[in-house]
């Protein structure tokens, strides 16, 4: 794992000395990512960058790679698992390569196969290439969207970095908002490729090669979950045993100790189940979130399976007053919102976690490919909903609005109250807005118009939950769950690694039937039957819960001053916000006149980035500036 970053002049100049330093600026912004060493390389029109946490390779892992021949210069944020296989072909087409570190295998391939080279690759990763004799940038991003990459456009060059508080590090690259982005940030919480909050920034999407060059820029993906093109067929446990062994071995074959996060779900126990088989006398420990709330901690279910596997449990408390300076840190160093709550208590587990490991497994994916949430359930009793009488779903729909609200996690009445309030749409928009941070009717409290669901609908065929699932994982997934991990745990310079998103196991996923997937009212039919060789059965079939922050309860109280300041700020009717609007909804909520935890949370997310773009760019502060870049 690394942060990457570079300025290139697809023009072919020769850049100057301010242009190193620059980058150096940008290598000092990502230095969280990866303390073990920093690389740069200034070639005829380019300056590329690295910082490395070392995984693989040990001494031997420098970046910037170069292939001297050519002159073509590479540089990874992630791992190359199949890297062994890799350099048996380049050594079959007379590429040597020497260097022990994954990595290494890039140039070769790049000159190999060109940018299709990608597909080629196993793992978790975001490149960028640099060809000095096409003079073109070619930036990849993994498949499943894993490691970030983002990129900007200016009058003389491209450049490119890990995260977005490098691009705009000392306020050198004028940028104004994405007002767009943001309003569809207030539904979803995130940003979905290519957005990101600045005008101008992009993000290279999940699966995605972007080619810059004197021809203009060229858009491609070289992968896309085809679970709805794939035709299923009856799933064996031996044959996805064989695949998910694989996965985690590959993953586990590091130079360096390494730990899995544990919640007590299925996930992720199945993840350290099989971890421990394949590595039965290391010593492994499991790192996992506790909450003083008794609905929000399931630390009992994770040290009961850590006792089973024979783990070392390392518990790590999560208080409400720990929020507000971890949120203040988290935006400072990645330069972006995210209004996952659970994105605080992560970064405090792999804070805790990096004072002793350098990567850990985790078990993110698994509901997205194998139908664990219950929406997947709620599109189901949806259709028959649909068919009731109208004056039959108003009763049903009056009865359950006046439900009392509860501070508990996950209640069934909060399930109800989100049922009711899409059910009569249809497909992906009925699905869009239980998933919504702000639903619709609220977002038009605070003068905002929601954003359409992205067209992963019925243009693609197939059953209905084909085209959930992969509207999740190429969402919900890729730009929520995995930016959270990500930025989450390498602020901390600590790997994750999913072994749930291998080509190999996302590819079995892709062909299960709906039966082995959802039924009736179970969920991850498939893999909770798989999960049954490593684990108890109380385990595998416990409710499923989730990771979930008590923050409706601590909103109305610890937090409370807090979260009126953060609110009142006049920074968000720059987007459109009404901060009447959002006094009304906290009042409300502290009344318990309503659950509003999840829309205050998105606004006092989105209120602190403001602030932090105002003291940190050139963003509505001095428009004027001067810049070389």
């Amino acid at each position: 794992m690394c942060g990457i970053c570079g300025i290139v002049s697809i023009a072919g100049e020769r850049q100057p000395e301010s242009i190193r330093l620059r980058v150096n600026a940008m290598l000092q912004a990502l230095s969280h990512r990866g303390p073990d060493d920093v690389g740069l390389n200034a070639s005829e029109g380019a300056v590329l960058g690295a910082t490395r946490l070392a995984i693989r390779g040990g001494d031997d892992g420098r970046q910037p790679m170069i292939d001297e021949a050519s002159g073509v210069v590479a540089v990874c944020n992630g791992e190359i698992d199949n890297h062994k296989e890799l350099r048996k072909w380049l050594a079959e087409r007379g590429r040597l390569v020497r260097q022990a570190t994954d990595v290494a295998v890039i140039p070769g391939m790049y000159l190999e196969l060109g940018a299709a080279f990608a597909e080629k690759l196993i793992g978790a990763f975001a490149i960028a290439v640099w060809d000095p004799r096409e003079r073109r940038l070619t930036l990849i991003r993994d498949r499943a969207g894993e490691r970030p990459l983002f990129y900007t456009q200016t009058a003389h060059n491209v450049l490119f970095a890990t995260e977005i508080a490098s691009l705009v590090s000392e306020g050198k690259l004028p940028v104004t908002f994405n007002k767009p982005a943001l309003q569809r940030y207030l539904q979803f919480g995130l940003f979905a490729a290519p957005d990101s909050p600045f005008a101008g920034i992009q993000k290279v999407p999940p699966g995605g090669i972007v080619e810059l060059d004197a021809r203009g820029i060229r858009h491609a993906s070289y992968w896309r979950w085809n679970n709805v093109e794939t035709p299923k067929q009856k799933p064996s446990l031996d044959a996805f045993d064989t695949i998910f062994r694989e996965s985690v071995r590959r993953q586990s074959d590091v130079d360096v100790d390494f730990a899995v996060f544990l919640s007590g779900g299925v996930d992720s126990s199945l993840v350290s189940a099989v971890t421990r088989s394949l590595h039965p006398d290391r010593r492994l420990r499991a790192y996992t979130l506790r909450f003083e709330e008794e609905s929000f901690d399931e630390g009992q279910f994770a040290e009961s399976v850590a006792t089973s596997l024979k783990l070392e449990p390392v518990t790590v408390w999560v208080r409400p007053n720990d929020l507000p300076t971890a949120l203040s840190t988290l935006i400072k160093t990645v330069g972006e919102p995210l209004a996952d709550p659970a994105w605080l208590p992560t970064a405090l587990l792999a804070h805790r976690a990096a004072e002793d490991i350098p990567m850990a497994l985790v078990g993110e994916g698994a509901d997205e490919l194998f139908g664990g949430y219950p929406t997947y359930i709620g599109a189901g009793i949806a259709e028959k909903f649909g068919k009731l009488p109208g004056w039959m779903r108003k009763t049903i729909r009056r009865g359950v609005e006046a439900l009392p609200v509860s501070e508990k996690k996950m209640t069934l009445s909060f399930l109800l109250k989100r049922f009711v309030q899409g059910a009569e749409l249809d497909g992906i928009r009925r699905h869009a807005s239980w998933m919504s941070n702000i639903a619709p009717p609220v977002l038009a409290r605070l003068g905002i118009t929601a954003a359409p669901a992205r067209a992963v609908d019925a243009a693609d065929g197939g059953l209905l939950l084909d085209r959930l699932q992969r509207w999740d994982l190429e969402s919900f997934l890729a730009e929520g769950l995995l930016t959270k991990a990500d930025r989450a745990s390498m602020t901390s310079a600590l790997e994750l690694r999913a072994p749930f998103l291998d080509e190999a196991v996302m590819a079995f996923a892709a062909s299960l039937p709906a039966a082995d997937r959802v039924q009736n009212f179970s969920t991850k039919i498939f893999l909770k039957n798989y999960a049954l060789r490593y684990l108890p059965k109380p385990i595998v079939h416990r409710r499923k819960r989730g990771l979930s922050v008590p923050i409706g309860k601590w909103l109305r109280g610890p937090l409370r001053e807090w979260a009126a300041k953060r609110l009142a700020n006049e920074r968000l009717e720059q987007i459109g916000i009404r901060t009447t609007a959002t006094a009304e909804l906290f009042a409300e909520h502290c009344q318990l006149k309503a659950d509003h935890a999840r829309a205050l949370w998105t606004l006092i997310v989105l209120s602190e980035w403001f602030d932090w773009a105002a003291k940190e760019t050139a963003n509505g502060v001095n428009p004027s500036v001067k810049t070389e870049i």
